[in-house]
Protein backbone atom coordinates (compact mmCIF):
# COMPACT_ATOMS: atom_id res chain seq x y z
CA UNK A 1 0.00 0.00 0.00
CA UNK A 2 1.30 3.68 -0.35
CA UNK A 3 -0.42 6.60 1.54
CA UNK A 4 -0.71 9.65 -1.43
CA UNK A 5 -0.12 13.14 -0.14
CA UNK A 6 -3.84 13.66 -0.60
CA UNK A 7 -5.44 10.99 2.13
CA UNK A 8 -5.69 8.28 -0.72
CA UNK A 9 -4.36 5.30 -0.10
CA UNK A 10 -3.00 3.07 -3.11
CA UNK A 11 -4.45 -0.89 -2.01
CA UNK A 12 -2.15 -2.85 -4.66
CA UNK A 13 -0.28 -2.00 -7.74
CA UNK A 14 2.76 -3.87 -9.85
CA UNK A 15 4.14 -0.97 -12.49
CA UNK A 16 6.90 -2.18 -13.56
CA UNK A 17 5.22 -5.36 -14.96
CA UNK A 18 3.14 -3.40 -17.90
CA UNK A 19 5.50 -1.41 -18.55
CA UNK A 20 8.06 -4.25 -19.58
CA UNK A 21 5.08 -5.44 -21.02
CA UNK A 22 4.37 -2.55 -22.90
CA UNK A 23 8.11 -2.22 -23.62
CA UNK A 24 8.14 -5.67 -25.69
CA UNK A 25 4.92 -5.01 -27.41
CA UNK A 26 5.42 -1.95 -28.87
CA UNK A 27 9.08 -3.35 -29.78
CA UNK A 28 11.06 0.17 -28.82
CA UNK A 29 13.99 -1.54 -29.63
CA UNK A 30 13.23 -1.38 -33.20
CA UNK A 31 12.55 2.47 -32.98
CA UNK A 32 15.72 3.82 -34.51
CA UNK A 33 15.34 1.83 -37.74
CA UNK A 34 11.76 3.20 -37.88
CA UNK A 35 12.73 6.55 -37.03
CA UNK A 36 15.16 6.36 -39.72
CA UNK A 37 12.98 5.41 -42.57
CA UNK A 38 10.61 8.11 -41.76
CA UNK A 39 13.10 10.48 -42.06
CA UNK A 40 14.61 8.79 -45.46
CA UNK A 41 10.77 10.00 -47.21
CA UNK A 42 10.96 13.57 -45.26
CA UNK A 43 9.25 12.37 -41.95
CA UNK A 44 9.50 13.05 -38.32
CA UNK A 45 9.20 9.92 -36.18
CA UNK A 46 8.49 10.49 -32.28
CA UNK A 47 7.88 8.17 -29.35
CA UNK A 48 6.03 8.67 -26.56
CA UNK A 49 5.13 7.35 -23.10
CA UNK A 50 2.62 7.63 -20.83
CA UNK A 51 2.44 5.78 -17.13
CA UNK A 52 -0.94 6.27 -15.21
CA UNK A 53 -2.77 5.41 -12.14
CA UNK A 54 -6.37 6.33 -11.68
CA UNK A 55 -8.46 6.54 -8.62
CA UNK A 56 -12.14 5.12 -9.85
CA UNK A 57 -14.65 3.42 -8.53
CA UNK A 58 -16.80 6.48 -7.20
CA UNK A 59 -16.50 5.20 -3.47
CA UNK A 60 -16.50 6.15 -0.04
CA UNK A 61 -19.19 8.67 1.14
CA UNK A 62 -17.40 10.08 4.27
CA UNK A 63 -14.66 11.24 1.23
CA UNK A 64 -17.40 12.33 -0.81
CA UNK A 65 -18.85 14.60 2.26
CA UNK A 66 -15.49 15.77 3.04
CA UNK A 67 -15.09 17.52 0.03
CA UNK A 68 -18.48 19.01 0.08
CA UNK A 69 -20.90 16.34 -1.89
CA UNK A 70 -24.50 16.35 -0.66
CA UNK A 71 -25.36 12.13 -1.12
CA UNK A 72 -23.77 8.98 -0.33
CA UNK A 73 -22.09 7.35 -3.30
CA UNK A 74 -23.12 3.85 -1.98
CA UNK A 75 -24.30 1.19 -4.58
CA UNK A 76 -28.04 -0.87 -3.87
CA UNK A 77 -28.21 -3.82 -5.45
CA UNK A 78 -31.17 -5.69 -5.81
CA UNK A 79 -31.92 -9.32 -6.60
CA UNK A 80 -35.37 -11.12 -7.27
CA UNK A 81 -35.20 -15.03 -7.72
CA UNK A 82 -37.87 -15.69 -9.62
CA UNK A 83 -39.98 -18.80 -9.15
CA UNK A 84 -38.16 -20.69 -12.37
CA UNK A 85 -34.90 -19.69 -10.03
CA UNK A 86 -34.13 -17.03 -13.08
CA UNK A 87 -32.07 -13.55 -11.32
CA UNK A 88 -32.84 -10.16 -12.80
CA UNK A 89 -30.16 -7.22 -11.10
CA UNK A 90 -30.09 -3.98 -11.57
CA UNK A 91 -27.84 -1.33 -10.69
CA UNK A 92 -26.17 2.59 -11.26
CA UNK A 93 -22.64 3.13 -13.38
CA UNK A 94 -20.50 6.18 -13.22
CA UNK A 95 -16.87 6.83 -12.72
CA UNK A 96 -15.82 2.65 -13.69
CA UNK A 97 -18.07 1.49 -10.67
CA UNK A 98 -20.11 -0.46 -12.29
CA UNK A 99 -18.70 -3.67 -11.70
CA UNK A 100 -16.25 -2.91 -8.57
CA UNK A 101 -19.52 -0.94 -6.45
CA UNK A 102 -22.65 -1.85 -8.28
CA UNK A 103 -21.45 -5.64 -8.90
CA UNK A 104 -20.22 -5.92 -4.88
CA UNK A 105 -23.72 -4.67 -4.03
CA UNK A 106 -25.29 -7.22 -6.17
CA UNK A 107 -22.94 -9.87 -4.48
CA UNK A 108 -23.81 -8.93 -1.14
CA UNK A 109 -27.30 -9.13 -2.16
CA UNK A 110 -26.46 -12.26 -3.42
CA UNK A 111 -25.32 -13.79 -0.38
CA UNK A 112 -28.67 -13.19 1.63
CA UNK A 113 -30.06 -15.36 -1.38
CA UNK A 114 -27.81 -18.02 -0.51
CA UNK A 115 -28.21 -17.15 3.45
CA UNK A 116 -32.02 -17.99 2.72
CA UNK A 117 -31.94 -20.52 0.47
CA UNK A 118 -30.35 -22.17 3.13
CA UNK A 119 -33.06 -21.97 5.47
CA UNK A 120 -35.61 -23.75 3.09
CA UNK A 121 -33.35 -25.84 1.99
CA UNK A 122 -33.05 -26.94 5.61
CA UNK A 123 -36.51 -26.94 6.06
CA UNK A 124 -37.20 -29.34 3.02
CA UNK A 125 -33.84 -31.85 4.09
CA UNK A 126 -34.72 -31.82 7.40
CA UNK A 127 -31.71 -30.62 8.87
CA UNK A 128 -30.21 -27.98 10.79
CA UNK A 129 -29.72 -24.56 8.85
CA UNK A 130 -25.96 -24.59 9.99
CA UNK A 131 -25.83 -28.35 8.28
CA UNK A 132 -26.60 -27.18 4.36
CA UNK A 133 -23.96 -26.07 2.29
CA UNK A 134 -24.23 -24.22 -0.95
CA UNK A 135 -21.74 -25.39 -3.60
CA UNK A 136 -22.10 -25.76 -7.69
CA UNK A 137 -25.92 -24.78 -7.65
CA UNK A 138 -26.57 -27.04 -5.03
CA UNK A 139 -27.83 -26.93 -1.38
CA UNK A 140 -26.81 -30.32 0.76
CA UNK A 141 -26.37 -31.32 3.97
CA UNK A 142 -22.83 -31.32 5.28
CA UNK A 143 -21.09 -35.00 5.74
CA UNK A 144 -24.06 -36.51 3.40
CA UNK A 145 -25.56 -37.05 -0.01
CA UNK A 146 -28.27 -35.74 0.57
CA UNK A 147 -28.65 -32.08 -1.73
CA UNK A 148 -31.31 -30.29 -3.72
CA UNK A 149 -30.54 -27.69 -7.08
CA UNK A 150 -31.16 -24.09 -6.95
CA UNK A 151 -33.80 -24.26 -9.03
CA UNK A 152 -35.95 -26.17 -6.80
CA UNK A 153 -35.37 -24.27 -3.87
CA UNK A 154 -36.65 -20.94 -6.27
CA UNK A 155 -39.58 -22.84 -6.86
CA UNK A 156 -40.49 -23.41 -3.28
CA UNK A 157 -39.71 -20.38 -2.09
CA UNK A 158 -42.91 -19.30 -3.80
CA UNK A 159 -44.67 -22.33 -2.86
CA UNK A 160 -44.51 -22.26 1.08
CA UNK A 161 -47.41 -24.35 2.24
CA UNK A 162 -45.67 -26.33 4.67
CA UNK A 163 -43.56 -23.61 5.63
CA UNK A 164 -43.32 -22.50 9.13
CA UNK A 165 -44.18 -19.24 8.67
CA UNK A 166 -43.71 -17.76 11.82
CA UNK A 167 -39.97 -18.83 11.27
CA UNK A 168 -39.79 -18.21 7.22
CA UNK A 169 -40.76 -15.92 4.99
CA UNK A 170 -42.11 -17.01 1.62
CA UNK A 171 -40.08 -15.20 -1.19
CA UNK A 172 -36.14 -15.18 -2.67
CA UNK A 173 -35.69 -11.21 -2.93
CA UNK A 174 -33.06 -9.42 -1.45
CA UNK A 175 -31.49 -5.86 -1.10
CA UNK A 176 -28.09 -4.77 0.03
CA UNK A 177 -26.24 -1.39 -0.10
CA UNK A 178 -22.36 -1.33 -0.33
CA UNK A 179 -20.46 1.56 0.78
CA UNK A 180 -16.89 1.33 -0.31
CA UNK A 181 -14.05 1.93 1.87
CA UNK A 182 -11.58 2.91 -0.59
CA UNK A 183 -11.20 4.01 -4.51
CA UNK A 184 -10.07 1.13 -7.09
CA UNK A 185 -6.43 1.86 -8.49
CA UNK A 186 -6.13 0.61 -12.00
CA UNK A 187 -2.86 1.49 -13.40
CA UNK A 188 -1.36 1.40 -17.31
CA UNK A 189 1.32 2.14 -19.40
CA UNK A 190 0.87 3.39 -22.71
CA UNK A 191 3.17 3.58 -25.48
CA UNK A 192 2.58 5.47 -28.98
CA UNK A 193 4.64 6.49 -32.04
CA UNK A 194 3.92 8.93 -34.59
CA UNK A 195 4.64 10.35 -37.82
CA UNK A 196 4.73 13.95 -38.26
CA UNK A 197 5.08 15.85 -42.00
CA UNK A 198 6.89 18.79 -41.34
CA UNK A 199 5.61 20.52 -44.65
CA UNK A 200 1.66 20.71 -43.50
CA UNK A 201 1.65 19.84 -39.83
CA UNK A 202 -0.44 16.39 -40.40
CA UNK A 203 0.18 14.18 -37.57
CA UNK A 204 -0.24 10.23 -38.10
CA UNK A 205 -1.17 7.54 -35.34
CA UNK A 206 1.08 5.02 -36.63
CA UNK A 207 1.15 2.69 -33.47
CA UNK A 208 -0.15 2.64 -30.37
CA UNK A 209 0.27 0.27 -27.37
CA UNK A 210 -1.63 -0.12 -23.96
CA UNK A 211 -1.53 -2.21 -21.06
CA UNK A 212 -3.61 -1.84 -17.92
CA UNK A 213 -4.14 -3.66 -14.63
CA UNK A 214 -7.46 -3.80 -14.05
CA UNK A 215 -7.32 -6.36 -11.11
CA UNK A 216 -9.40 -9.50 -11.35
CA UNK A 217 -10.92 -9.26 -15.33
CA UNK A 218 -14.67 -10.55 -15.05
CA UNK A 219 -15.59 -9.93 -18.91
CA UNK A 220 -12.09 -9.62 -21.24
CA UNK A 221 -14.00 -9.02 -24.57
CA UNK A 222 -15.91 -5.94 -22.36
CA UNK A 223 -12.46 -4.90 -20.88
CA UNK A 224 -10.95 -4.64 -24.22
CA UNK A 225 -14.05 -3.06 -25.91
CA UNK A 226 -13.93 -0.29 -22.87
CA UNK A 227 -9.81 0.32 -23.94
CA UNK A 228 -10.58 0.32 -27.36
CA UNK A 229 -12.97 3.52 -26.70
CA UNK A 230 -10.91 5.24 -24.46
CA UNK A 231 -8.27 5.22 -26.87
CA UNK A 232 -10.20 6.60 -29.70
CA UNK A 233 -11.34 9.09 -26.89
CA UNK A 234 -8.20 9.99 -26.00
CA UNK A 235 -6.45 10.64 -28.87
CA UNK A 236 -9.56 12.53 -30.47
CA UNK A 237 -9.17 14.78 -27.37
CA UNK A 238 -5.46 15.17 -28.25
CA UNK A 239 -5.47 15.79 -31.87
CA UNK A 240 -9.11 17.39 -33.16
CA UNK A 241 -11.50 18.12 -30.75
CA UNK A 242 -11.35 21.79 -29.32
CA UNK A 243 -14.06 23.54 -27.85
CA UNK A 244 -14.09 27.52 -28.70
CA UNK A 245 -15.78 29.88 -27.04
CA UNK A 246 -16.07 33.82 -27.55
CA UNK A 247 -13.73 35.80 -25.33
CA UNK A 248 -16.26 38.40 -24.37
CA UNK A 249 -19.65 36.49 -24.30
CA UNK A 250 -18.78 32.66 -23.26
CA UNK A 251 -20.40 31.77 -26.06
CA UNK A 252 -19.58 28.37 -27.11
CA UNK A 253 -18.35 28.52 -31.25
CA UNK A 254 -17.78 25.41 -31.61
CA UNK A 255 -21.23 24.13 -31.53
CA UNK A 256 -22.20 21.34 -34.10
CA UNK A 257 -20.06 18.52 -35.64
CA UNK A 258 -19.64 20.84 -38.52
CA UNK A 259 -16.70 22.57 -36.76
CA UNK A 260 -16.29 20.16 -34.06
CA UNK A 261 -13.98 17.37 -35.35
CA UNK A 262 -14.63 14.03 -33.82
CA UNK A 263 -12.12 11.26 -33.98
CA UNK A 264 -13.32 8.49 -36.91
CA UNK A 265 -11.67 5.00 -38.09
CA UNK A 266 -9.13 6.43 -40.40
CA UNK A 267 -7.64 8.56 -37.84
CA UNK A 268 -6.88 5.88 -35.51
CA UNK A 269 -4.24 2.90 -35.94
CA UNK A 270 -4.89 -0.70 -35.15
CA UNK A 271 -4.32 -0.96 -31.00
CA UNK A 272 -2.36 -3.14 -29.47
CA UNK A 273 -4.53 -3.89 -26.20
CA UNK A 274 -3.07 -6.07 -23.14
CA UNK A 275 -4.58 -6.62 -19.78
CA UNK A 276 -1.82 -7.99 -17.78
CA UNK A 277 -2.60 -10.61 -15.07
CA UNK A 278 -3.70 -7.76 -12.48
CA UNK A 279 -3.21 -6.99 -8.39
CA UNK A 280 -6.65 -7.79 -7.65
CA UNK A 281 -8.16 -5.11 -5.53
CA UNK A 282 -7.97 -5.72 -1.63
CA UNK A 283 -11.40 -4.11 -0.17
CA UNK A 284 -14.35 -5.17 -2.13
CA UNK A 285 -14.96 -9.31 -2.71
CA UNK A 286 -14.49 -9.31 -6.36
CA UNK A 287 -11.01 -7.86 -6.16
CA UNK A 288 -11.40 -6.11 -9.84
CA UNK A 289 -10.69 -2.40 -10.22
CA UNK A 290 -12.44 -0.11 -12.66
CA UNK A 291 -11.46 0.48 -16.52
CA UNK A 292 -14.06 2.54 -18.36
CA UNK A 293 -11.85 5.76 -18.68
CA UNK A 294 -8.42 4.03 -18.60
CA UNK A 295 -8.23 4.17 -22.35
CA UNK A 296 -8.92 7.95 -22.12
CA UNK A 297 -6.41 8.77 -19.38
CA UNK A 298 -3.20 7.42 -20.74
CA UNK A 299 -3.68 8.04 -24.53
CA UNK A 300 -3.63 11.95 -25.05
CA UNK A 301 -0.28 11.97 -22.43
CA UNK A 302 1.54 9.34 -24.74
CA UNK A 303 0.66 10.96 -27.72
CA UNK A 304 1.72 14.17 -27.08
CA UNK A 305 5.15 12.58 -25.26
CA UNK A 306 5.71 11.52 -28.99
CA UNK A 307 4.64 14.33 -31.02
CA UNK A 308 7.06 16.07 -28.69
CA UNK A 309 9.79 13.74 -29.27
CA UNK A 310 9.32 13.77 -32.90
CA UNK A 311 9.44 17.78 -32.84
CA UNK A 312 12.12 18.37 -30.76
CA UNK A 313 14.78 17.88 -32.91
CA UNK A 314 13.21 20.92 -34.85
CA UNK A 315 13.19 22.98 -31.81
CA UNK A 316 9.85 22.45 -30.67
CA UNK A 317 9.66 21.86 -26.85
CA UNK A 318 5.93 22.16 -26.05
CA UNK A 319 2.75 22.30 -27.36
CA UNK A 320 -0.98 22.71 -26.61
CA UNK A 321 -3.72 20.60 -27.46
CA UNK A 322 -5.57 20.11 -29.89
CA UNK A 323 -2.44 19.10 -32.00
CA UNK A 324 -4.48 19.56 -35.23
CA UNK A 325 -2.50 20.47 -38.76
CA UNK A 326 -2.46 24.06 -38.22
CA UNK A 327 -1.30 24.49 -34.76
CA UNK A 328 1.88 21.64 -35.12
CA UNK A 329 2.47 23.57 -38.50
CA UNK A 330 2.73 27.18 -36.73
CA UNK A 331 4.96 25.82 -33.63
CA UNK A 332 7.04 24.25 -36.51
CA UNK A 333 7.29 27.46 -38.24
CA UNK A 334 7.52 29.84 -34.52
CA UNK A 335 10.47 27.51 -34.05
CA UNK A 336 12.43 27.95 -36.89
CA UNK A 337 12.62 31.82 -35.98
Amino acid sequence: PYATPVGLTYDTGDYEVHLARALEKADVAGFAARKQASADKGLLRGLGYSCYIEACGLAPSNIAGALGARAGLFEAGEVRVHPTGKVLFGMGTYGSRSLSVGGTAIVKAVDKVIAKGKKIAAHLLEAADGDIEFEGGNFKVAGTDKSLPFAQIALTAYVPHNYPLDKLEPGLNENAFYDPTNFTYPSGSYICEVEVDPDTGVVKVDRFTAVDDFGNVVNPMIVEGQVHGGLAQGIGQALLEHGVYDDDSGQLLSGSYMDYAMPRADDLPHFEVETVKGTPCTHNPLGVKGCGEAGAIGSPAALMNALCDALWPLGVKDLDMPASPHNVWKAIQKAKH
